[in-house]
Parts: C-alpha cells; sequence; structure tokens
C-alpha cells in the first residue's frame, strides 16, 4: 500500500476517534446549577421608605445581586410561578424587557421574582423566564402540639430568632439586601432552616395540626401517631414537584447552566436532590455573591 495512503488512513482514524470522544464527553457534560434562597421582599415592606425594595439604596444593592449572578452566565432563569402560569409570566416578561411594566405600581412589583429574576433574565438578553414552582403552600406553625413537641417547638424559633433580627435590619436599611441575601445562603442558614422544616418535626408523635394553619386536612388515628412525619411530607411533596419541574424545563429547554431562585426554606432540600442526580452539578452560590 502506498505509503502516504497509510499515512491518510491513520490521521483520519485518529480523527474518527477523537471526534467520539469529543461527543462522548459532550453527552456526559454534566447540567451546571446554582440555586439561590430569598427571603420574599414583597413581605418585608412595611409602609416606611426604608423599607420599601424601590428606595435608590435598596435598588442598587438588587442591581449588584443580579450583576454578580449574571457573571455565571445562565442560560435559563428559573422562578417561583409555577409551570401553569407560564403564559401570564412570558407577557409580564415582554412588558418588562420593553419598559412597559411599572413595578412600583404592580401589585407584586416588590417580589424577588421581578426584582432579581427578571432583572437577571433581561440582563443576559433572555426570551423567557420559567417558572418551576408547586404551589400547595403549608405554614410552620400547622403542626400544633403532641408529644416531644417542644423539640420541634425549639429547633423552630431558633430559626426565628436568628433570621427575623436580620429582616428587621434590612427593613431598616442598616443591613443591605445584598449582606442578607449572602447571609441566608450560607449553610449554617441553609442548614438551620432544613432542620426545622424537615428533620426535627419527626420528633412529634400523637398529635396533630392547626385548623388555621395552611394546607390543613384531617389526621387519621394513624397519621395522628405520626403527626410529625406528616408535616415533613406536605412539605417534602412541593419540593419533590418543585424539583421534576426543574428537571423537566432543563430536558425542553437544553440549557446547560441554570439559576434557580426560590425561598430559602427550599434550598436545601433541593439540592439534596440535585446532589444526587449524576447528570447535574451545583454550583456555590457564595463564590458569586463574594
Amino acid at each position: 500500500m502506498n505509503r502516504s495512503i497509510k499515512i491518510s488512513k491513520f490521521i483520519i482514524i485518529i480523527f474518527l476517534v477523537l471526534l467520539s470522544n469529543y461527543g462522548l464527553a459532550q453527552q456526559n457534560e454534566k447540567i451546571k446549577i446554582m440555586l439561590v434562597g430569598y427571603a420574599h421582599l414583597n413581605k418585608m415592606q412595611n409602609g416606611t421608605e426604608a423599607a420599601s425594595m424601590f428606595n435608590s439604596k435598596k435598588q442598587k444593592e438588587l442591581e449588584k445581586i443580579a450583576s454578580k449572578i449574571a457573571k455565571f452566565k445562565p442560560d435559563a432563569v428559573m422562578v417561583e410561578l409555577t409551570p401553569e402560569e407560564q403564559q401570564w409570566t412570558d407577557s409580564l416578561y415582554k412588558l418588562y424587557q420593553n419598559n412597559k411594566l411599572d413595578l412600583k405600581n404592580f401589585e407584586y412589583g416588590a417580589s424577588e421574582i421581578y426584582q432579581v429574576g427578571f432583572r437577571l433574565a433581561n440582563k443576559l438578553h433572555l426570551d423567557r423566564v420559567y417558572g418551576i414552582d408547586f404551589y400547595n403552600s403549608t405554614s410552620q406553625n400547622l403542626l400544633k402540639e403532641g408529644n416531644h413537641f417542644e423539640y420541634f417547638q425549639n429547633q423552630l424559633k431558633k430559626l426565628q430568632q436568628t433570621s427575623r433580627p436580620l429582616g428587621k435590619q434590612v427593613m431598616e436599611n442598616s443591613l443591605s439586601i445584598y449582606d442578607f441575601t449572602r447571609k441566608i445562603n450560607e449553610p449554617e442558614m441553609l442548614n438551620l432552616s432544613y432542620r426545622a422544616i424537615f428533620n426535627f418535626p419527626a420528633y412529634v408523635q400523637n398529635g396533630n395540626f392547626d385548623k388555621e394553619g395552611n394546607n390543613y386536612r384531617d389526621l387519621n388515628s394513624e397519621e395522628k401517631k405520626y403527626a410529625g412525619a406528616e408535616y415533613i411530607s406536605l412539605f417534602f411533596d412541593r419540593n419533590i414537584k418543585i424539583y421534576s419541574n426543574i428537571l423537566n424545563t432543563q430536558l425542553k429547554t437544553g440549557s446547560k447552566k441554570i439559576y434557580v431562585m426560590m425561598g430559602q426554606a427550599h434550598i436545601g432540600i433541593l439540592k439534596d436532590l440535585l446532589d444526587d442526580n449524576p447528570n447535574y452539578e451545583i454550583v456555590d452560590t457564595l463564590t458569586y455573591l463574594d
């Protein structure tokens, strides 16, 4: 065989091997996902100028959050709205893109969904913002009583005594929203929330739900015996469906870098679920909110 032909065939084989390896690497490439927990900003207003999300100081802080996260360069922004609201979300975002949405005069305009989510997506020139929530809200005070109730109650108080003073400082303008958001995404704060909702309630047996609590339902005798576990299951049910929405939205969009923003209490359980998924790689929020 001609020497030049042998060399040509060798080069072609090497090229095909490299191409195959590249394709395999692409196929096995993990989806990067950043999860950021927020306090619900629209609920942190008390009618004063200091607490307003629209005062100049807070607007600069919100811009700083969006600018820092933009460095991650997500190709999908997912927020705490439901997939069923997608058409409404699309219309609202289109108005925002065209400077036709006055958030000051919009009922929920102070929410982190719009103040950070819409701002970030627009900054990155993304066409849409995706809703991935499953709305079936459960209140933290739904679990009312039972044996060893004090274990759950003390953990919940520890969370509240840590988080509420920080929120008060934000409302008084003595703590920036940026520093506050970074603080509540630190492992210690995420763990406090996680234990209060998904761990310590399991101590409670032979208890009941509060009829005034969100997502109340009558418990049968077996459920009352495991009242704390039933309480956890309500929170888990919502979050596993949010997780499912994240996975399926990614499949639909083909996104490779995802930014998810939810209420802070959702972040711990979503991180656990995504950390166990070999298709995903969790990006550390604090490396961007530095």
